[in-house]
C-alpha cells in the first residue's frame, strides 16, 4: 500500500489542528465560566487562585479574556 501523499497528509494534520484549537477554546471557555463561578462562591479572584493553588494572575487573565472574547462576540448579528 502506498503512503499518503504529502499534500494530502498536511491537509488532514491542519484539520485536526483546527479541530484540536476548537475544542481547546471551547474548553477554556467553560473553564474561565467554572472560574467566574468560584469568585461568585469565595468572592476574589484572589481566593480562588489561593484555593486551586494558582497565581490569582494566571486566573484573572483567564477570566478577563473570555470576558473580552464574549463581548467581542455577541456584539453582532446576522438578521
Amino acid at each position: 500500500m502506498e503512503p499518503k501523499p504529502w499534500r494530502d497528509r498536511i491537509r488532514d494534520e491542519d484539520e485536526l489542528l483546527a479541530q484540536l484549537n476548537q475544542l481547546a477554546s471551547e474548553s477554556a471557555d467553560r473553564r474561565a465560566e467554572a472560574l467566574l463561578e468560584g469568585v461568585a462562591d469565595l468572592g476574589t479572584v484572589a481566593d480562588v487562585a489561593r484555593d486551586l493553588g494558582k497565581s490569582w494572575t494566571a486566573i484573572d487573565k483567564a477570566i478577563k479574556k473570555y470576558e473580552s472574547k464574549k463581548a467581542t462576540g455577541t456584539g453582532a448579528t446576522t438578521e
